[in-house]
């Protein structure tokens, strides 16, 4: 199979990942997947030269014809004016840089934040193949989002559509977001911020899935502090279903491993959804760390 060959590629602060799929999205076949090092402290500069130089090197290892179609997801959104913002590669922040690796290439890329790369893929290819409203969710070391309706991805018009993790969870909260805020979900649930408050109650260093564990176990304060994640989520999660009601939630990301989301977890989200049943399926992800590139590569009409 050769026909309808497509690239993506995945920018992230460690790593570029890049695939090369051929087919359609029912019948894709993964013809190769290749990572090299971001090298990010090399700066601004240099990233723009590790993604052309590693988009062209893998068109030239499979003797592709160019320019090949590609499609990239990386973190952060954009301004008005086209510049990049929220990025945890800090160094993209204010860069045009969609622009400038289209100019690199002398072609036009379609581009897209991460996480609406994941739950691209996952509606397409993965766990909510066959749903028409498909939220993906993203909760590891940040908490992300992003909505697919019959197959395409709706970015909102000012790339915001799915970010729920800036959603304000707790007005007069002492927790504060990078983003300037204070209270929002991220600042709630992500892997990081639960680590620091169980680090700062304890004087104990632990990872979440440590905490988990432990919570497994009865230990407290572990409990305490899980249940307080659960019932975090649940708050999050429901007021995401109010707002948009979907047909199935995706979770990815590193906290999606987390066997309490799916039980305790989905029993928090049902106390606050506003209805007197929850009947939205809240499901692990199928695609594993494929989801990012591969949404990419789908990005590509």
């Amino acid at each position: 199979m050769t026909e309808n060959i497509r690239m993506g590629i995945d920018l992230g602060g460690t790593k570029i990942e890049g695939v090369i799929l051929a087919g359609s999205p029912d019948t894709f076949e993964i013809l190769a997947r290749r990572r090299v090092p971001t090298e990010a402290a090399g700066g601004y500069n240099h990233i723009v030269d590790r993604v052309t130089g590693f988009i062209r090197q893998l068109a030239d290892e499979f003797e592709l014809a160019t320019p090949i179609p590609v499609g990239v997801g990386m973190p952060g959104s954009l301004t008005r004016d086209g510049r990049v913002k929220n990025s945890n590669t800090v160094c993209l922040n204010g860069t045009q840089f969609r622009k400038d690796v289209s100019q690199v290439l002398g072609q036009p890329l379609p581009f897209a934040n991460d996480a609406n790369c994941f739950a691209l893929a996952e509606a397409t290819m993965g766990a909510g193949n066959g749903y028409a409203l498909v939220f993906g969710v993203i909760m590891g070391t940040g908490v992300g989002g992003g909505i697919v309706y019959q197959g395409t991805l709706w970015e909102g018009g000012q790339s915001l559509a799915g970010e729920w993790g800036h959603m304000i969870l707790w007005p007069n909260s002492d927790q504060e977001c990078y983003c300037g805020q204070r209270g929002c979900v991220e600042t709630y649930l992500a892997g990081p911020c639960v680590e620091k408050r169980y680090r700062e109650a304890t004087s104990t260093s632990c990872t979440l899935a440590t905490i988990i564990e432990k919570y497994s176990r009865r230990e407290q304060p572990a409990t305490e502090h899980v249940s307080n994640w659960l019932d975090n989520y649940g708050r999050a999660l429901a007021n995401v279903i109010n707002v948009l009601d979907p047909d199935i939630i995706v979770l990815g990301g590193g906290l999606s491993n987390a066997a309490p989301l799916y039980d305790e977890g989905r029993a928090a989200v049902a106390r606050y959804v506003f209805n007197n049943e929850l009947l939205t399926p809240i499901v692990p992800n199928q695609l594993g760390d494929s989801a990012g590139v591969l949404g990419a590569a789908l990005l590509v009409s």
